[in-house]
């Protein structure tokens, strides 16, 4: 067994890289985070950390009490704050106890009862964009208001208020994007919004008229179930944040990576039933993490690549080089829609599986079939390389996805 990082390691580069366009993960990098199972490189500020990369190390660090991102005092990798991550900075207890007084909330048969709702979303939005007519933008009119409707109706936020609150969501998951005085003003504007949400579900529910959302239900927990109000109110945006901005991301990514392989959409619109599994390699496939992972440092000593790491060591599992690894994925560098079985982690793992993931896929695989189904034909409006990409994000994706398609009454 190793006792250090290799020696004879002299190139440690900055984490994250530099952003560069495509769905996939780029291939530079990839090969770079093939080299070795632990990648020597500095955090802002010049912290050093290992990136974690191969599959079964990953999972090993998302599930293991050895490494805490509790005891990760230099903040995020991105423009949040520590204390505005209800769950993802929290270790045990913390964590358990806030995850458990929401998960209700975010189980399969919720997600399963709630999929004719979200269809019928789906279906409106998409009725607006067929009535106006080609070319759209898929991002502003359907990848964003589709997953924020979603959550915003859980929460109880009125949807017309997500124009307000989407400047905040950029501010707040920039990695570099936006400067200091923006960012603090956008954790101010955001806080005090849900803070007045959370107010007014308690003025409700002393007047006995409580409402059925999540945010009511989270003040009417009992004891010692209930959260502080000051908890509530994180969760509320961040919950917000996590529903609205990484599924809308990630499902501009997939329309992407869809309107590139014109036979796997032929396939799909001939047969739905195959859009789940293919939803699973998306998830997979998509180089989603813009600033790579969430860093973990470690408690007590620990053996993690055949590599003793000691107390205060930090790394950084990296979810995306996870499901890019062959010895988990046979042909691993190939997209195969049918792949299975698919243990991707595209959604995270362990403790920290994502809240939201039967959600996330209940809606992925609801937009898909729809924009499928109704646009026989749907292409890109632009040149592929005129797309911007979201640089210095915490989340990867396009910032807008210009379309074209036949409409229904010329094709007749």
């Amino acid at each position: 067994m190793n006792e250090s990082v290799p020696a004879g390691v002299t190139d440690v580069p900055a984490f994250p890289p530099p952003g560069r366009p495509g769905v996939p993960l780029d291939e530079e990098h990839l090969r770079r985070l093939r080299e070795r199972p632990l990648v020597p490189v500095a955090l802002a500020g010049g912290h050093p950390a290992l990136l974690v990369t191969r599959h079964a190390d990953v999972r090993t660090v998302l599930a293991d009490d050895r490494f805490s991102r509790e005891a990760w005092g230099n903040g995020t990798l991105f423009a949040r704050r520590p204390e505005s991550l209800a769950l993802v900075t929290s270790d045990a207890p913390t964590h358990t106890r806030r995850r458990r007084a929401v998960r209700a909330w975010f189980t399969a048969r919720r997600a399963e009862a709630e999929r004719p709702r979200i269809a019928a979303l789906a279906e409106r939005l998409l009725d607006r964009i067929e009535a106006d007519g080609p070319p759209a933008d898929l991002v502003a009119r359907f990848a964003v208001p589709f997953p924020y409707e979603v959550i915003c109706g859980m929460l109880g936020v009125p949807s017309g208020d997500v124009g307000t609150l989407l400047p905040w969501v950029s501010a707040m998951m920039s990695a570099g994007r936006y400067p200091p005085e923006e960012v603090a003003a956008a954790h101010a504007g955001m806080h005090g919004y849900f803070a007045a949400q959370v107010a007014g579900r308690r003025a409700a529910i002393a007047a006995g008229t409580p409402g059925d959302d999540l945010l009511t239900f989270l003040l009417t927990e009992p004891e010692p179930r209930r959260l502080a109000d000051e908890e509530i109110i994180v969760f509320g945006f961040g919950l917000l944040m996590a529903g609205g901005e990484t599924t809308s991301t990630f499902l501009a990514s997939c329309v992407l990576e869809l309107v590139a392989r014109p036979e796997l959409t032929a396939r799909l619109r001939a047969d739905p039933s195959l859009i789940p599994a293919a939803v699973e390699e998306l998830l997979r496939w998509v180089w989603f993490a813009g600033t790579g992972g969430q860093p973990h440092v470690v408690l007590s000593a620990v053996e993690l690549a055949g590599t003793r790491l000691g107390r205060g060591q930090v790394v950084v599992p990296l979810t995306d080089a996870a499901n890019r690894d062959p010895a988990a994925f046979p042909d691993a560098d190939a997209f195969r829609p049918d792949r299975a079985p698919n243990p991707h982690v595209g959604f995270g793992h362990g403790r920290h599986m994502c809240l939201g993931a039967p959600h996330a896929r209940v809606e992925l695989q609801v937009a898909l079939a729809a924009l499928l189904r109704r646009f026989d034909d749907l292409d890109l409006a632009v040149d592929p390389d005129r797309l911007r990409w979201r640089d210095r994000m915490f989340m990867r994706g396009v910032w807008e996805l210009p379309v074209t398609w036949t409409p229904r009454t010329a094709a007749r």
